[in-house]
């Protein structure tokens, strides 16, 4: 079976992970701020905070969009406009903070949310955008944040898929009020499992770190103190959100291999790309620069598809359902997005990665073509 998703993990890694393992220190210490660093060059973000997944850093960035002062109260009237098409963790945080979901329509297209939807379901209660890069395909970023401005509310992108992305040459990570990566298992890269906020403000980043563990300030000058644990005040209610050691040599030694990873997604792209321009189908086209976590194609037949992918030994998925149909979302109810009825009818998604090699993309490429036919 050539697999959807596999795990990536360095053969270089053995010796420092032992070395971690073994040095009586294996918290949020030297590691975690070397991967922060390297993750700072590598996405050209001033402001990077690791967490242990990439759920922590959605609830932190909801957290700080809903309630800009310390000592809040949950206040179940606020809005958050997100999309259906993504994973349920892009949604779940939305109401662990008491708020409202909104639902925005998306493109049916290429899966993202629509600019012009987003505009129609502001309110006064509105707080905070998030656009989904599905797949790693970039949004309409500068339409979306120009809305937000005009409004006053914070934008939020889940890059859960776009590690390496690029939006009009800029890294994703480094144009949004808040951006958040995973580090999850099968991932561009994993730390096994964890997570990265990136924030556009030195504000928001010092108070995402005392968020993130327990509302404790751990830095240098923290340190000055008798009793780090029993001096220091805690102003406002955090969370136990950060990343460890283990976690981060793990992901420390993958990021130095993320250039080729990437760079083998967007080649087997580029290939399925041209191969299905030349034989009718039809697959999400590329907004900006994608990373290609995944690559979706459209088809009218996806489950017969699906069949027979798999009896050619072809692991093919829609990966994510549309989260609006789940019972938990039932108190957010829209039947206006039509964009997202579509996508998500003939949306299919294929394998595109690393570990798919010249052989494996020409029978996929093949596979399909003839099945839908």
């Amino acid at each position: 079976m050539i697999p959807l998703f596999k795990v990536f993990i360095s053969k270089d890694i053995n010796e420092k992970l032992l070395s971690v393992l073994h040095s009586g220190f294996i918290g949020e210490g030297e590691s975690v701020k070397g991967f922060e660093n390297n993750l700072r060059d590598f996405l050209d973000s001033n402001f990077v905070a690791t967490v242990n997944a990439g759920t922590s850093a959605l609830h932190l960035a909801y957290h700080m969009s809903l309630y800009k002062k310390k000592g809040y109260k949950v206040n179940n009237d606020l809005e958050i406009i997100t999309s259906p098409m993504t994973c349920s963790a892009t949604n779940t945080p939305i109401i662990n903070n008491g708020a409202k979901i909104v639902w925005a329509d998306c493109d049916s297209n290429t899966g993202n949310i629509c600019p012009e939807s987003i505009r129609k379901k502001i309110t006064s209660k509105t707080r905070a955008i998030v656009m989904i890069h599905w797949g790693g395909n970039p949004c309409l970023i500068d339409e979306i944040n120009q809305i937000a401005k005009e409004y006053g509310i914070k934008v939020v992108e889940d890059a859960a898929h776009a590690l390496g992305s690029e939006y009009k040459s800029k890294k994703i990570g480094s144009i949004s009020d808040f951006t958040c990566f995973s580090f999850q298992a099968i991932k561009h890269i994993t730390s096994v499992d964890g997570g990265l906020l990136c924030c556009k403000s030195k504000e928001s980043y010092e108070r995402a770190k005392l968020l993130r563990w327990f509302g404790i300030d751990r830095e240098p000058k923290a340190k000055e103190k008798v009793d780090l644990r029993c001096e220091l005040d805690i102003s406002e209610a955090g969370y136990k959100f950060h990343m460890n050691n283990i976690s981060a040599v793990v992901g420390n030694e993958n990021l130095k291999h993320v250039n080729y990873i990437v760079g083998k997604h967007r080649e087997n792209a580029l290939f399925y790309n041209n191969y299905f321009d030349a034989h009718g189908i039809k697959y999400a086209k590329e907004n900006e620069k994608s990373a290609y976590w995944l690559y979706t194609i459209h088809t009218n037949n996806r489950d017969e598809l699906m069949r027979g992918l798999q009896e050619k030994g072809i692991m093919s998925s829609k990966v994510h359902a549309r989260n609006d149909k789940h019972s938990m979302f039932k108190d957010f109810y829209t039947d206006d997005l039509k964009g997202v009825d579509e996508f998500n009818r003939t949306h299919l998604c294929i394998p595109v990665g690393w570990w798919v090699n010249e052989k494996d993309r020409e029978y996929i490429a093949k596979s399909i073509v003839e099945l839908n036919n």
